[in-house]
């Protein structure tokens, strides 16, 4: 393996790397796309980042608004509306903690997980459709790439 210093320092990597940003950038831009139709597909009124919380406190199970500020880093006032709007909407109840009362337990409504389950199927075949012509090996080397990225 090379000396980190060595592969920035060569053309065709930087020339690599360009490509790769270039590419991730079109990958973000078409994420925020899928964000907002898989949103509308859930609820008309669904805003993104109330899809972005009810897609976290359904594979969570649970969650509360302080666990969602912080995995988000969005400030307490923006969670407290979308979680506002995502029980208006029946997508999530809220409960009491049992262990501390001041806390809301979030769980999203069963209505809630049937339409993401039915989104992730949905997103599992665009998938599948994509990478038919890569080998298993590919796919692998790919998703390490993106563990990788998203550990930066």
């Amino acid at each position: 393996m090379l000396p980190s210093d060595a592969v920035a320092t060569s053309p065709d990597v930087d020339t690599a790397l360009s490509d790769l940003q270039t590419h991730l950038s079109l990958i973000f831009a078409r994420t925020r796309t899928l964000w907002k139709e898989s949103a509308a597909r859930i609820d008309p009124e669904l805003q993104v980042g109330g899809y972005k919380l009810l897609t976290f406190i359904e594979r969570a199970e649970t969650a509360n608004a302080h666990e969602l500020a912080e995995r988000f880093e969005m400030d307490k006032s923006v969670i407290s509306r979308q979680v506002r709007m995502l029980e208006e909407l029946g997508l999530i109840e809220s409960r009491p903690d049992v262990r501390d009362g001041r806390l809301r337990v979030l769980t999203a409504t069963p209505s809630a997980c049937a339409a993401l389950a039915e989104l992730r199927r949905d997103h599992a075949s665009r998938l599948r459709t994509v990478v038919a012509e890569l080998t298993p090996d590919e796919i692998h080397v790919a998703s390490k790439v993106f563990r990788l990225l998203a550990e930066v």
